[in-house]
């Protein structure tokens, strides 16, 4: 592939949203090692952000209160994405504002959003799927970042419509977890597929159907981090009506009954657990930008 050449122009802002894993089902594992996966997945309102400008060569730097121990060299997926779509001459700023290795896609958010982002300053193509899969198998669903339902290893994506905003709490208690960790932690990989999503009636019926689905990495996890346990606690014990753990973990989240519900939440939570990152937000926002 050809070097893209940066247009001349302002600089190209882009939003990497927080993925949220609502469930997350493992209904198998490939011969390769890839696990199969069925999830509902939405994105919140707060995000990394990404900003792209016109430059002789390519350079990368991290800024933002999540900066620290965030790699800026070629182990970063932003710049592997940058290479993978043949731009090399790029001034790439990522200001990192969710926590690394958290569950909430991170990393493939950012990768995500440097693509398009790179559509509009550099004129690239959209990736080939094989492509986008091999710089990690949340890329996909992030490029997509509205809510889908998501199965195979992340390939195969189906947009959702009706899903209602969800006011909540979003908690990382300064934990990582590594997602090879978690799956192997998990013994049994052959667990049912959802059923068909249905449309709702609001927030509480969502809910009530989120109950009877499932996170089959949150007990494995919960083994390895007990504090996970305690966040979800921590969200019950302050009001919310569905707590459990996206994707590998450690961020959990909360759904509240209104917007107001989880500010008060969250301003709680935060006081009572300073090292706790915690953030009000809405997940499935009825804007869903990307």
């Amino acid at each position: 592939m050809t070097t893209a050449e940066a247009r001349q122009g302002p600089d190209v802002h882009r939003t990497a949203r927080a993925k949220i894993n609502l469930t997350l089902h493992v209904t198998g594992q490939r011969a390769d090692g890839f696990h199969l996966l069925d999830s509902l997945v939405v994105f919140a309102d707060l995000g990394d952000r990404i900003t792209v400008r016109p430059a002789a060569d390519l350079r990368f730097r991290v800024t933002g209160p999540m900066a620290a121990g965030v790699p800026a060299d070629a182990s970063n997926l932003v710049l592997r994405a940058a290479r993978a779509a043949g731009v090399e001459t790029a001034e790439i700023v990522l200001e990192k504002n969710l926590p690394a290795a958290s569950g909430i896609g991170g990393g493939s958010a950012d990768a995500a959003a440097l693509l398009r982002a790179l559509q509009e300053s550099h004129g690239i193509a959209p990736l080939e799927t094989a492509q986008v899969l091999a710089l990690g198998a949340d890329v996909p669903v992030c490029l997509a970042s509205r809510s889908v339902r998501m199965s195979g290893i992340g390939e195969t994506i189906l947009p959702l419509g009706g899903i209602p905003p969800l006011p909540s709490v979003l908690i990382n208690p300064g934990m990582p977890v590594h997602t090879p960790d978690a799956f192997r932690a998990l013994s049994d990989k052959n667990g049912t597929a959802m059923p068909e999503v249905p449309k709702f009636s609001g927030a509480a019926a969502f809910c009530d159907w989120l109950a009877d689905r499932r996170n089959d990495l949150q007990a494995p996890v919960i083994a390895m981090r007990p504090v996970v346990g305690q966040v979800l606690q921590a969200l019950r014990r302050h009001g919310a009506r569905l707590a459990r753990m996206s994707g590998s973990g450690a961020t959990c989240f909360g759904v509240f009954k209104d917007a107001q519900a989880a500010r008060q939440a969250a301003g709680t939570l935060a006081k009572q657990h300073p090292g706790w990152w915690v953030k009000a937000t809405i997940l499935a926002p009825a804007s869903e930008p990307g």
